[in-house]
């Protein structure tokens, strides 16, 4: 009666240890789960980065042809040449159009951009009036039409 011997009550008690853990069921119901989320989350992240790049380019363009308006009051309704668009348009320049470094003394106007900006729809800054595809932007300088030229639609902008 005085002496417990824990080996022996545990076979007298008859009960069986059930190992701990998920059963396949259990991992099965949550991979669901979480695929049903992504495939709702993921194309709402995917709308809002082409959202974003969307609104980047037309705030862009607003700079820009606010700037080019700019340039061109200040040098008697010429816009800045294809040629040289982008020094007119981030260097000083006289009335002219001739382009030299900020603080160049007779060179007066601008700049008006800091830098050219990339077309965040493919990552370039290149200029052309040629085709739809062959340049991040679209510039006539006889117009001073700017757009920008990665696709039909953002050209539409």
């Amino acid at each position: 009666m005085g002496t417990h011997d824990p080996i022996r009550s545990r076979k007298t008690r008859g009960t069986r240890r059930r190992a701990t853990g998920f059963t396949l069921i259990e991992i099965l119901i949550v991979v669901v789960i979480l695929g049903i989320l992504a495939a709702i989350v993921v194309p709402q992240f995917v709308s809002a980065s082409d959202s974003a790049r969307e609104n980047s380019v037309k705030m862009d363009l607003n700079r820009i042809r606010t700037q080019l308006e700019v340039y061109r009051n200040q040098h008697n309704g010429a816009y800045p040449t294809l040629s040289d668009f982008v020094d007119q348009m981030t260097l000083a320049s006289d009335a002219t159009g001739a382009t030299a470094a900020v603080g160049t003394s007779g060179y007066q106007f601008g700049p008006y951009l800091m830098e050219m900006p990339n077309n965040p729809r493919i990552g370039t800054a290149t200029i052309s009036n040629g085709a739809v595809g062959s340049s991040a932007w679209y510039y006539d300088d006889t117009t001073g039409d700017f757009r920008a030229n990665d696709s039909v639609e953002s050209r539409e902008y």
